[in-house]
C-alpha cells in the first residue's frame, strides 16, 4: 500500500479499497483456523491510543493485531500523562521516542489524527475522530456487503438515522460510491449534512470514483430522501446510525418516540426493500429507537458479523501499511 496513514476513505481510490478487501479474505481466512496467529507483524509494537470509550473498535484492533504477532500497548486518556496536562503532540512525540511502529487513535475532536500522523514517522490509523470519520467501519462496512452480494457496483445502500454526526455515515458514503454503489440518506432535516449530494460527486470526479461518473439528479451518487417508507425501497441494504440521545437535548427533532416513529426499522418497513436486503449498524445500538429488536436479531441482520469482519479487515490493513503484499497468502 503506497501511503503511511489511514485517516479516512476520501482519498482512497477503487483499487486501494479493493486491495485492502481483497487481502481481508485471506485474514478472515486465518480466523477460521483452530491457531489464529501467523506471524508478519512479529517485531512490530502497534499503540492503540483511545481518548474516547470503546469496546468493539479498542478489542477488534488488539485482536487484529496479536494475530499478526504484534506487541500491543494500550493507552487510555484516563491514567495517562494527559491528565497531567500532556498534549496531543507531546503524547504523538513520546510514543515516537519509545519506538512505536503504528498507532491507533480514537480521539473526540475532528482532525486528531491528521496531527499525530504529521508529527511522526510510524504509521497512523484514524479509529474515530470527533464526527469527521471511521474509515475502518467504513472498510469493514464494504466488506460485509461484498462478502454477501458480490460486487457493489449498482447497488443501493439506504444509511438512515444522524448522519450529520456520525463520522461512520461519513467515511461509508466515501467507500460505497467510489465502488459504485447508490447510496440513499434518509433522515430528519435537521440531522442531515447541507449540501452533501453536491459534495460527494465533486469529490468523487475529482478523484474519479465509480459513483461520480455521469452522476445527474436522478442517478446521482448520493440522494436525500426524507420518507423512509420511499427510501428504502428496492435497497440492496439498510443501515441504522446510532440516535444520540443528546441530539433531543439540542432540539434537534421533537423527542425520541417521534423519531422511532418515522425512521425506526421495522419489519413492515424492510419488507419494502428489497428481497433478502441486508440489515446494518455500526453499534452500539439502541433497541426500539432506531431498530426494532426483531430485525436487529432476524435472518437478514448481518450486524454480529460487520463485528467479526472488523479484525480481518483491521489486520489486512496492519498488514498492508506494514509492507504486506496483496497477492501473497498469509
Amino acid at each position: 500500500m503506497r501511503r503511511k496513514d489511514v485517516l479516512d476513505l476520501d482519498d482512497f481510490s477503487a483499487e486501494e479499497l479493493t486491495e485492502v478487501l481483497d487481502s481481508a479474505v485471506s485474514m478472515k481466512e486465518v480466523l477460521a483456523r483452530p491457531i489464529k496467529r501467523v506471524p508478519p507483524l512479529r517485531g512490530k509494537t502497534i499503540v492503540n491510543c483511545f481518548y474516547e470509550a470503546s469496546t468493539r473498535t479498542r478489542v477488534s484492533f488488539e485482536l487484529a493485531a496479536k494475530n499478526l504477532s504484534a506487541d500491543v500497548v494500550n493507552i487510555t486518556a484516563s491514567g495517562s500523562s494527559v491528565e497531567k496536562g500532556e498534549t496531543l503532540v507531546d503524547t504523538a512525540r513520546t510514543l515516537q521516542a519509545l519506538g512505536a511502529d503504528m498507532v491507533i487513535i480514537r480521539h473526540p475532536h475532528s482532525g486528531a489524527p491528521y496531527l499525530v500522523a504529521r508529527e511522526l514517522d510510524a504509521c497512523v490509523i484514524n479509529a474515530g475522530d470527533g464526527w469527521h470519520a471511521h474509515p475502518t467501519q467504513g472498510l469493514l462496512d464494504l466488506f460485509t456487503v461484498r462478502e454477501k452480494l458480490g460486487s457493489l457496483d449498482g447497488k443501493k445502500i439506504v444509511i438512515v438515522g444522524d448522519v450529520l454526526h456520525s463520522r461512520v455515515a461519513r467515511s461509508d458514503i466515501w467507500g460505497f460510491t467510489t465502488l459504485g454503489a447508490q447510496v440513499v440518506l434518509c433522515g430528519p432535516p435537521t440531522l442531515m449534512p447541507p449540501g452533501i449530494e453536491t459534495a460527494i460527486a465533486e469529490g468523487l470526479r475529482r478523484k474519479g470514483g465509480n459513483g461520480g461518473n455521469g452522476a445527474t439528479k436522478e442517478h446521482a451518487a448520493v440522494r436525500v430522501q426524507y420518507d423512509l417508507d420511499k427510501a428504502v425501497e428496492d435497497a440492496d441494504v439498510v443501515m441504522a446510525l446510532r440516535i444520540q440521545k443528546e441530539r433531543q437535548d439540542a432540539g434537534l427533532f421533537p423527542s425520541l418516540r417521534e423519531y422511532s416513529r418515522l425512521y425506526c426499522l421495522t419489519r413492515a418497513r424492510i419488507a419494502r426493500a428489497k428481497f433478502g436486503a441486508l440489515v446494518m449498524h455500526p453499534g452500539p445500538m439502541n433497541e426500539g429507537i432506531e431498530i426494532a429488536p426483531d430485525v436487529a436479531y432476524g435472518v437478514q441482520s448481518v450486524i454480529e458479523e460487520q463485528v467479526t469482519n472488523g479484525v480481518a479487515v483491521r489486520m489486512a490493513l496492519m498488514y498492508l501499511l506494514a509492507g504486506g503484499r496483496s497477492d501473497l497468502a498469509v
